[in-house]
C-alpha cells in the first residue's frame, strides 16, 4: 500500500497535487476525514475537532502563531488562557489525529496532506514524505491570481497561513516544516506544472516503495 506525506506551504497548489497524486497511485486522499473521526473517537463535535486541527481555516495553529496561551500548553515560557478554555486538551487532539493517520496507513495507504505527516510517520516502511515549497514572492502572485486579489491581501494570506502551519509543528514537535531533511523530495510546483508535480511524486512513491 503506497503512503505519501505531503507538507505544503500556502500556494504551493497541495490541495491539488494531493487528491492527484492519490487518484494516480489509486490510494485515499486522507484529509478532511482526519477531524471527523478524531471527533468521532473524542466524542465532541467537528466544530472543536477542527479549532485542534492542522488545517482547518481556524485551527490551532493560528492560536499558537498569535502567541495565544492554551490551557495545558506550554508556549513561549508565557502563562496566558484563552476566554472561554477548551474542554479537551489540544495534546489530546493531536495524539488522536497521529493514531487516525498512522491507523490508515497500515490499514489501506493513502496520500496525507499536513498534520506534520513526515515526522509522524517518519518510519512507516515505503512511506514517501514530500514537501512543496516555492520562493514566497512566487506564492503570493500565485495566491493573487488564483483567488483574483490583489497583492497586499494575498501576501497577509500567504504569510498568516504559513505561520500557522508551521506553529502546529514547532509546538507539538519541536521541529522545523521546513527542514529538508524531513522528506525524500522536495518540489518547487510554483516552477514545475502541477501535472508534472504529480507524476514526479507518484513516480517516486512507486519506487520507494
Amino acid at each position: 500500500m503506497r503512503v505519501v506525506t505531503i507538507s505544503a506551504t500556502y500556494g504551493t497548489a497541495g490541495n491539488v497535487i494531493g487528491p492527484a497524486v492519490a487518484e494516480m497511485l489509486g490510494v485515499p486522499f486522507v484529509d478532511r476525514a482526519i477531524p471527523g473521526t478524531v471527533a468521532e473517537e473524542l466524542g465532541c463535535t467537528l466544530e472543536e475537532a477542527l479549532v485542534h486541527d492542522d488545517r482547518a481555516e481556524h485551527g490551532i495553529g493560528r492560536l499558537l502563531s498569535g502567541a495565544m496561551r492554551l490551557p495545558t500548553v506550554t508556549f513561549g515560557g508565557v502563562d496566558t488562557y484563552l476566554p472561554g478554555a477548551m474542554p479537551t486538551p489540544p495534546e489530546e487532539f493531536v495524539a488522536h489525529t497521529e493514531k487516525v493517520i498512522r491507523t490508515t496507513a497500515r490499514a489501506r495507504g493513502g496520500v496525507i496532506l499536513g498534520r506534520a505527516g513526515a515526522i509522524v510517520l517518519a518510519d512507516h516502511p515505503g512511506a514517501l514524505h514530500v514537501r512543496l515549497d516555492a520562493p514566497l514572492e512566487r506564492r503570493i502572485r500565485q495566491t493573487a491570481a488564483f483567488f483574483d486579489l490583489g497583492d497586499r491581501e494575498a501576501r497577509r494570506i500567504v504569510e498568516d497561513n504559513d505561520r500557522a502551519r508551521a506553529a502546529y509543528v514547532r509546538h507539538f514537535y519541536r521541529a522545523d516544516p521546513g527542514q529538508p531533511t524531513l522528506y525524500h523530495l522536495v518540489v518547487d510546483s510554483t516552477s514545475i506544472p502541477v501535472p508534472a508535480c504529480v507524476e514526479l511524486i507518484a513516480s517516486a512513491a512507486e519506487a520507494i516503495g
